[in-house]
């Protein structure tokens, strides 16, 4: 989300300064009046007007009086949980996920259904969506959560509300967003699992750099499928094409077995979960679990094996980027215990580095995407009050 720092002074200037004061609001609160007014520049009287609107469409809340102003009471502002929320919604391989946060980004409904999606058609795939989220849409309403549109995460390339290609499903140029409106009524947008898997870290991780908010990293998601986000200020890079971030078919084994993309040795056939179960003899993640836990070599070692082919990928990942540090989600965050040692060994290896990168593992796991789905759309109204009000009934 783009934060506007100056008044506005031609035209549109009440929607930038809308949005300039519920950006400040969402940044600082709770806030008085007062203080909205010095750090935007605006005059105290323009700030109150501006709050007002903003109260009256219940996107701001204010609270008794809980600071003071030259010795004068002052009310606080905050973001109003209940003004507009967010639907995520996520296609994967194994699983369909919803999840709904409120305007201050905190999650009031996810769930999520395990279905392998793989070999079926997409209607199929797509009604099963429209259930997921109409649930979902249903249990915002009974919490009185109005939702300002969704968010959905598919895994693969995504353009325009199109998914171009999705390999590991077997998808070419499916009109997926058109499909989501038509079933739930709400504006819907389409974005690459990886790059929401990041942006869910970046805005609800909670990891830093150097005492600040970490904005320059590369999120990899590590499932069926293997995935990039790569940040860059803060803003996901999606390459000329949409394209950055295709982690997992990164050549990392040139004699490799063949891949879905039609290369050899892919990252996602020598690291991808289904790899790992398959050589650690297992048939879940759970039993996988176990099995490191316990100690079985077959498991520790598919793990290690897993982890050094990542090592290569990334690499090259840090010789090009220099990110701050590369996030782990997914399946590589369940299973960091055994896996980073190796991955840090093997990256060292590569690269000559003297020390290891900053290995962090993600909190949000396999619900990163679709928390930043649905984050994603309550950042979009408060980047953009003024539409979000003018699309309401």
């Amino acid at each position: 989300m783009t934060v506007r720092t100056e008044p506005s002074q031609h035209a549109g200037m009440r929607a930038s300064n809308l949005a300039l004061v519920l950006g400040e609001v969402a940044r600082t609160g709770p806030v008085s009046r007062a203080r909205v007014a010095v750090h935007t520049g605006l005059t105290k009287s323009s700030v109150s007007g501006l709050v007002t609107d903003l109260i009256s469409a219940g996107l701001i809340g204010e609270s008794a009086p809980a600071a003071t102003e030259r010795g004068r009471p002052a009310t606080a502002l905050t973001l109003a949980p209940g003004g507009a929320a967010g639907l995520g919604l996520e296609i994967n391989v194994d699983y369909l996920a919803a999840m709904v946060t409120d305007l201050t980004g905190a999650p009031r409904y996810h769930h999520v259904v395990s279905r392998d999606n793989r070999d079926r058609e997409v209607d199929e795939v797509v009604a099963d969506l429209i259930e997921v989220a109409r649930t979902a849409a249903a249990s915002a309403t009974s919490q009185g959560l109005p939702l300002a549109a969704a968010c959905v995460a598919v895994p693969g390339l995504a353009v325009d509300g199109i998914v171009v290609r999705a390999p590991n499903l077997g998808w070419a140029h499916v009109d997926l967003a058109a499909a989501i409106h038509e079933g739930t009524g709400l504006e819907v947008d389409l974005e690459n699992e990886a790059n929401l898997a990041a942006l869910g870290e970046m805005w609800f991780g909670g990891h830093e750099h150097e005492g600040a908010p970490l904005r320059d990293f590369v999120h990899v998601s590590g499932e069926i499928g293997i995935g990039g986000g790569i940040v860059v200020g803060g803003e996901v890079f999606r390459g000329a094409h949409a394209g950055a971030g295709e982690l997992g078919h990164v050549v990392v084994a040139p004699d490799g077995p063949r891949c879905g993309c039609g290369g050899h040795g892919c990252l996602e056939r020598m690291a991808g979960q289904q790899e790992i179960l398959a050589r650690a003899q297992v048939a879940t993640m759970a039993e996988l679990t176990q099995a490191c836990e316990a100690g079985d070599r077959a498991a520790l070692d598919a793990v290690a094996d897993a982890g050094r082919h990542l090592g290569v990928a990334l690499s090259s990942v840090l010789t090009l980027l220099d990110p701050a540090a590369i996030v782990l989600g997914g399946a590589f965050a369940t299973l960091a215990p055994w896996l980073t040692t190796a991955t840090a060994a093997s990256i060292s290896h590569h690269t000559g580095a003297a020390e290891p990168p900053r290995l962090l593992v993600s909190g949000l796991g396999s619900d990163a995407a679709v928390r930043g789905a649905a984050g994603t759309v309550v950042r979009r109204v408060i980047a953009d009050p003024a539409a979000h009000l003018a699309r309401r009934p």
